[in-house]
C-alpha cells in the first residue's frame, strides 16, 4: 500500500505545485495578490470558501465528537460554522465587498481610523498562529504514521509545502488549489459514506441511512441542551461562538473582497455554508454509526481516528490511499487559507507604515507569508499547549472584534475611541474571567468563597457584552465621528 500511497501523493504534490505556479504567474500587482484582483467567479469564490472551512476538525474533529458525544458534540462544526457562511452572505458580504477593500483593518482603518487598524491587525494576525501550527501537526502526524517521517523534520517539510503553495501566486494560488482540493475530498467522503450505507443496508443506501439512525440512542441525535442552566449558557455560548466568532475573521472576509461582484459574494457564502453543513453530515453520520461496529473501542491501528478506522474496514488498498491523500488534501487547504490571512494584515495593514516596505508592496505580502510561517514554527514544536492555543484564539473573533466590525458595517462609529473600548474592554474582561475561573478550586465554589455566577457564565459572553459596553461609553464620549485624517 506504501507504494500506491507514494505515488498517489506525488502526483498530488506535482498538481499542486502546477497550480501554484500558474497562479503566480498570473499575479502582477498587491491586488492580485490578496484578493485574487477581485476577480473570482462564483465557482471559485464558493470553492475555496467550502475548502476554507471544510477542513480537518469537519472531518475527523466532528466524527470524534459525533461518536463521543452524539450530535449535540458537533454543533460547533460542522452546523454553526456552516451557519457562519450562510449569515456572512445574506447580511454582510454585499456590504464589505462595495467598501473595496483589501484587508478586514481596512474597514478598522475607514470607520474608525489607524490606530484601530493597528491594534485590530495585530490581535487577528496573532490569532492565526496557532490555527496555522495545528495544521502543520495535523499534516506531521499523517506522514509520520504512514511513511514514518521524524516527527520534527514531518513538521519542517509540511511547513515548506504549504508556505510554497501560499507565497508563489496567493489568493490565486490559494484559490485554485483550495477549489481542485475540496473536489477530492467530497468525492472521497461520499464514496466512503454510500460504502459504510451499502454494508450496513445490506446493499441499499437508504436502508443503511435509517438502520443507523434507528440505532443511535435518541439522546445522541438531537441538538437540543440538557437540562439546566449551566448547560443551556454553554449551548448558547457554543452557537454564538460558532456563528457570530468567524464573521469579522480576515480569511472569510478576503474570498468577499476577491469576488467579482457583491452578488457573487453573497451566492458563495450561501452556497458554500449549504455544501458544507450537508457534506458535514457525512462525518457527522459515520461518526455516530460507527458505534453500531465497534461500541467500545476503535481497532488498533487508527489512532482513535473514526474516519481511518472505517476506510481501513471498508475501502481497498487503492482507497484507502485516497483517502490519506484526501487527508492531507484537507489540511493544506485550511493551511494555506490560514496562512495567507494574517500575511496580508502584516503586509497591508502593519508593514507597509514603513517607507521601504510600501514601496514594495507585492514583495511585502510575499515576505510576509514567510514570516508568518516563521512565527507559527516553535507554537507546533511545542505542541502540548496547541489545543488550548487554538480554543483561546477562536474566541478572540467573537469578545474582540465582532462589535466594532459589526458597527462599522452597519452604523456609524464616531472616531478612534470606540473601536479602541470595544477591543480593549472585549479582550480584557474575557481574559481576566478566563484567568479567575482557572484559579478557582470546586471547594471555594461549593464554600461560597466565589460567586457562583462567575462560573456559570462562560467567558466569551462576558467578553461579548464587555465589548458592547465598551463601544457605546466610546461612542458616548467621543468628539466627534470624522476620521478622514486617520
Amino acid at each position: 500500500m506504501t507504494f500506491w500511497l507514494g505515488i498517489l501523493l506525488g502526483v498530488y504534490v506535482l498538481l499542486m505545485v502546477g497550480l501554484g505556479m500558474y497562479a503566480g504567474s498570473r499575479v502582477n500587482n498587491e491586488e492580485d495578490y490578496l484578493v485574487a484582483g477581485r476577480r473570482l467567479p462564483l465557482w471559485l469564490a464558493w470553492g475555496t470558501l467550502l475548502a476554507t472551512w471544510f477542513g480537518a476538525a469537519t472531518v475527523l474533529g466532528s466524527s470524534e465528537a459525533a461518536r463521543a458525544e452524539g450530535v449535540q458534540g458537533t454543533i460547533l462544526d460542522p452546523f454553526a460554522s456552516g451557519l457562519a457562511l450562510i449569515v456572512a452572505g445574506l447580511f454582510f458580504a454585499r456590504r464589505v465587498w462595495e467598501m473595496k477593500l483589501l484587508t478586514v483593518g481596512d474597514l478598522f482603518a475607514q470607520k474608525y481610523g489607524s490606530k484601530t487598524e493597528l491594534v485590530s491587525s495585530i490581535v487577528q494576525a496573532l490569532g492565526y498562529l496557532p490555527w496555522i501550527a495545528a495544521q502543520y501537526l495535523a499534516l506531521a502526524a499523517i506522514l509520520g504514521h504512514f511513511f514514518g517521517i521524524d516527527h520534527f523534520a514531518a513538521i519542517l517539510i509540511s511547513a515548506v509545502f504549504v508556505t510554497f503553495l501560499t507565497m508563489i501566486g496567493g489568493m490565486w494560488s490559494v484559490t485554485l488549489t483550495d477549489t481542485v482540493q475540496i473536489c477530492v475530498v467530497l468525492i472521497s467522503l461520499v464514496i466512503l459514506g454510500v460504502n459504510f450505507t451499502t454494508e450496513v443496508g445490506n446493499g441499499s443506501i437508504t436502508a443503511g441511512i435509517e438502520t443507523t439512525w434507528r440505532q443511535t440512542p435518541p439522546e445522541l441525535r438531537t441538538l437540543l441542551p440538557e437540562a439546566g442552566l449551566l448547560a443551556l449558557l454553554g449551548w448558547t455560548t457554543t452557537w454564538i461562538n460558532g456563528i457570530f466568532g468567524n464573521i469579522p475573521g480576515q480569511d472569510l472576509m478576503q474570498r468577499i473582497f476577491a469576488s467579482r461582484s457583491g452578488a457573487v459574494a453573497s451566492r458563495a457564502c450561501i452556497l458554500a455554508g449549504c455544501a458544507y453543513i450537508l457534506f458535514g453530515l457525512l462525518p457527522v453520520g459515520l461518526g455516530l454509526a460507527s458505534r453500531q461496529i465497534w461500541p467500545d473501542e476503535l481497532p488498533q491501528g487508527s489512532d482513535g481516528q473514526v474516519i481511518l478506522a472505517l476506510a481501513e474496514l471498508l475501502l481497498s488498498p487503492v482507497g484507502i490511499c485516497l483517502m490519506v491523500v484526501t487527508l492531507l488534501a484537507i489540511v493544506v487547504s485550511t493551511c494555506t487559507s490560514a496562512m495567507l490571512s494574517p500575511a496580508a494584515l502584516l503586509s497591508h495593514n502593519l508593514l507597509h507604515r514603513i517607507t521601504w516596505f510600501d514601496e514594495r508592496r507585492l514583495l511585502t505580502s510575499r515576505l510576509s507569508v514567510g514570516i508568518v510561517a516563521l512565527a507559527s514554527l516553535p507554537l507546533a514544536l511545542t505542541s502540548e499547549a496547541i489545543l488550548e492555543l487554538l480554543e483561546s484564539a477562536l474566541a478572540v473573533g467573537l469578545v474582540a472584534l465582532l462589535i466594532p466590525f459589526v458597527a462599522g458595517v452597519f452604523l456609524k462609529p464616531r472616531g478612534e475611541l470606540p473601536g479602541l473600548l470595544s477591543i480593549g474592554c472585549g479582550g480584557l474582561f474575557w481574559m481576566g474571567h478566563q484567568i479567575v475561573v482557572s484559579q478557582l478550586t470546586s471547594e471555594a465554589v461549593q464554600a461560597g468563597t466565589f460567586p457562583m455566577l462567575l462560573t456559570t457564565i462562560p467567558p466569551e459572553l462576558t467578553g461579548l457584552l464587555a465589548s458592547v459596553i465598551g463601544y457605546l461609553i466610546g461612542q458616548r464620549f467621543s468628539p466627534s465621528a470624522d476620521v478622514s485624517g486617520a
